[in-house]
């Protein structure tokens, strides 16, 4: 946003600023930046379909609550607002040129289980409080291009069968928004999608899901690159019965197969195989799997199980290498269940490639941050470090449609904790 108004400085004033008035302003300007703007990040913190956990789903009444809150803080920095027919809270500053190509700025007010307190609502708030202190100083109206929240669905990625997805009690998307009086069709969502040459980039300010920040003694970063995401989903289930054959036990040597191939990814395919060197460089440097769900059938703590299914989340810069990581991978498992005499399923349920920022907001956004630390913290002798990110942020989906680049804080920044 500094960017945007370097028409406009303070020393351009006709009459100049007396001292007073300096540290009254920037009294002021500590007072939304940082004291009202964590006070905002416990307060949504707190706005939870859940005791004692951050449970925030989407169109859940905890979500809905949020989006109220939040739409007020819109209001209160200066944006116009509106619900889209996908129930996405939009806001909107014009500037000085409505028709200029705009910045768009967001994240996700909905959480994961547990998420902690800054996941996604960090970029929200971040957001909202620069605008205010625009908007408070009245500077708002000299911004060179509009100013914009967005979600995927803006970016035309989210395809209409989208709307029929369902959660585990098989309620679909489009039927969770009746029941919050949001009617929504195909054509409406299709309507949702942004024209590419009316947009300028986009930047989301998002917390660091991981220790380098912290192992380098920098509160922030700007990211470089986002890895594409592979989810896998595997069921393994009994020939017959008679064989008696154990799929919880076969899931278990698949599971361990995966850690292992996981933390040693050259071993893993040091084969005639599909991955050149600098793949493998890359997947050693960068892949991250998890299994985060399993279940049985039929449960029981004296039955054998008929079956066992679990999730795997594959993470890794080099999209080339994780797909030959995945195709061995697979290989892997079909022989464990053969030897173990049990069926094997592994179905491919999401997709996302690797991302790569654009250089030039990348730049930007690295010399702001570097200002930034300075006021905070003196002389520094480093550069503001250029993170690979692992997250799924919300950029990933705004590639599609202009320039992108995540800003990365440290939670110790804001004397708080993130999800594992």
């Amino acid at each position: 946003l500094q960017k945007e108004q370097e028409d406009f400085k303070w020393e351009d004033r006709k009459e100049e600023e007396s001292a007073s008035e300096i540290s009254g302003r920037n009294d002021l300007f500590r007072e939304i930046l940082r004291d009202e703007a964590v006070a905002r990040l416990n307060e949504l913190g707190k706005v939870s379909d859940a005791d004692g956990y951050l449970e925030r789903t989407f169109t859940s009444p905890a979500s809905l609550r949020a989006g109220n809150l939040i739409r007020g803080r819109m209001e209160d920095a200066g944006l116009r607002t509106w619900v889209d027919h996908l129930g996405n809270l939009n806001g909107q500053v014009e500037g000085m040129n409505a028709s200029a190509e705009a910045l768009l700025i967001g994240s996700h007010l909905d959480t994961v289980v547990d998420a902690g307190i800054f996941d996604g609502s960090l970029g929200i708030i971040s957001a909202l409080s620069a605008l205010k202190v625009l908007n408070v100083n009245g500077t708002m109206g000299k911004l060179r291009r509009p100013i914009e929240g967005v979600s995927a669905a803006l970016a035309g990625v989210l395809p209409v069968t989208a709307l029929q997805i369902s959660d585990k009690s098989g309620v679909t998307v489009k039927d969770a928004l009746k029941e919050n009086s949001l009617e929504i069709t195909e054509e409406n969502l299709l309507q949702l999608k942004y024209d590419p040459g009316s947009v300028w980039g986009y930047i989301e300010v998002h917390i660091e899901q991981g220790p380098v920040l912290e192992r380098l003694g920098f509160p922030l970063g700007v990211v470089k690159g986002i890895a594409g995401q592979t989810r896998l989903k595997g069921h393994a289930g009994t020939v017959p019965m008679s064989m008696r054959q154990d799929p919880m036990a076969a899931a278990a040597e698949l599971i361990v197969l995966l850690e292992s191939a996981c933390k040693n990814p050259k071993d893993f395919l040091s084969y005639d195989g599909h991955c050149n060197d600098i793949s493998l460089e890359s997947l050693s440097s960068s892949l991250v799997c998890t299994v985060g769900e399993r279940s049985t059938w039929p449960s029981a703590s004296n039955v054998i199980p008929g079956q066992v299914t679990f999730t795997v989340d594959l993470r890794a810069i080099d999209d080339m290498g994780c797909e030959a990581f995945i195709y061995e991978l697979s290989n892997q498992m079909y022989k464990i269940c053969e030897r173990r005499s049990v069926s094997c399923i592994i179905d491919r349920k999401h997709d996302a490639n690797a991302v790569v920022c654009d250089s030039e907001l990348s730049s930007q956004l690295k010399s702001a941050a570097y200002s930034a630390l300075r006021k905070m913290a003196g002389d520094i002798q480093d550069e503001t470090p250029a993170l690979m990110s692992g997250a799924g942020h919300d950029a990933m989906a705004l590639y599609h449609l202009t320039k992108v680049c995540p800003v990365l804080l440290h939670p110790q920044l804001l004397g708080g904790d993130i999800s594992c």
